[in-house]
């Protein structure tokens, strides 16, 4: 079977606007959720998010072409050219042989949100003609392609707060069956609407810590009380182990176990048995190796994060590694969320540390593994997991190993 390595990585969330800066903040335990500013909150229940800030779309289209698309596009294609500069690209690359494979939970909602209101106060001739083209999942993917060339395969995962990690593990799938050479992966979400945000309060999924914004967000902490939304994109270059050895690439780890499972239990909560069931696919996928930190799906809601320690211990035992999660620094990035974890999984390993989790200052006896809470850590990473779970029951989940 072929050997699928990451040579390229892009990121961009609330703590910053690109991969470095941005996984620095998250080791310094920064946190990017404040009050809302991309719509004026005061209305409702939820006024807190985790926002990308200080970002030009035009430094990424060109100015007269940014109405064309949603902001997830706009972000997604500032990680994809971050993620190609990084991988340092031979001149020769077939491009026929080089595809995509994106992933967004929710997609264009700012558009639909305003091209609703649009329906409703202004008639149906108001409409934008770019409505359609420029809120569609896949249409990350297409501006991408169209931004870089690519004429591979052309994928999309709309798997919830999977779809990030589902895009890797597609884009794996189709350089082992000899689809492609190369995939370029993005995933983003900017979900940070009206719609967005009041649609998840009135499920009652989201922390209402309004007055306490920066530790909003608490995973495995006694006191947690729901996710924070937040924003960004994540992209990952993808080879064939071979030829990235042969032009002589800079490897930042290679993917050596993926797995896939649905809960077939309920539609929003999260079920002990499907994510338990991904993990030990991937597990057994990368030959039960010794895992040396777990990037946890985290979501700082009571179920995922009681039902998560239980099936990570099930599956390691006393072997479990360290567990932290990163969505106290940046909030719950929705379908980028698996992307941006997978970056910071191999990033970790290039440098040694793993990120802490923030806001834990309440233990939980449901969760009492070893989270990371008094800061970043140093430690010998070779092996690294990441988890992602996803409303309607979708879990994926990813190794890594360093060379």
């Amino acid at each position: 079977m072929k050997r699928v390595v990451v040579t390229g990585l892009g990121m961009i969330n609330s703590v910053g606007n690109d991969k470095e800066s941005a996984f620095k903040a998250i080791c310094d335990g920064e946190c990017g959720i404040d009050t809302i500013t991309l719509f004026d909150p005061e209305k409702y229940s939820v006024k807190i998010a985790g926002e990308v800030k200080d970002f030009d779309p035009a430094t990424v289209m060109a100015p007269k072409e940014v109405k064309k698309a949603d902001r997830f596009i706009h972000l997604g294609l500032k990680a994809a050219s971050e993620a190609i500069a990084d991988a340092n690209l031979p001149e020769d690359t077939d491009y026929e042989r080089f595809g995509v494979s994106a992933g967004s939970g929710i997609g264009g909602l700012p558009s639909i949100e305003k091209n609703s209101i649009i329906l409703e106060t202004r008639g149906p001739r108001r409409i934008s003609p770019f409505f359609i083209p420029g809120a569609l999942v896949n249409m990350l993917g297409g501006f991408v392609s169209i931004a870089h060339g690519t004429k591979g395969p052309n994928l999309s995962s709309v798997t919830a707060c999977a779809a990030g990690t589902h895009a890797i593990s597609e884009a794996c799938k189709t350089i082992i069956c000899n689809g492609a050479d190369k995939m370029l992966v993005v995933s983003a979400e900017s979900a940070i609407t009206g719609a967005g945000v009041g649609g998840f309060a009135a499920m009652k999924a989201l922390s209402t810590n309004n007055d306490n914004p920066k530790q909003s967000s608490r995973p495995f902490d006694a006191d947690r009380d729901g996710f924070v939304m937040g924003e960004g994109a994540a992209s990952l270059v993808l080879e064939e182990y071979e030829a990235a050895v042969a032009r002589g690439a800079h490897i930042y780890g290679e993917i050596i176990g993926f797995g896939e499972s649905g809960d077939a239990s309920h539609i929003t909560t999260p079920s002990l048995d499907g994510p338990a069931r991904a993990m030990k696919a991937a597990y057994v996928m990368a030959g039960k190796p010794k895992i040396d930190y777990v990037n946890a799906h985290g979501t700082s809601t009571p179920i995922n994060d009681k039902n998560e320690t239980a099936a990570v211990k099930d599956l390691l035992g006393e072997n479990t590694p360290p567990m932290s999660s990163i969505k106290g620094q940046i909030g719950h990035c929705l379908g980028a969320a698996g992307g941006i974890e997978a970056v910071t999984c191999l990033m970790a390993m290039r440098d040694g540390i793993i990120p802490p989790t923030i806001n834990y200052t309440t233990p939980d006896e449901n969760c009492d593994l070893d989270y990371v809470t008094e800061g970043a850590r140093k430690a010998e990473l070779n092996i690294t997991m990441s988890n992602s779970f996803g409303f309607g029951g979708t879990n994926g989940v990813l190794i890594f190993k360093k060379i």
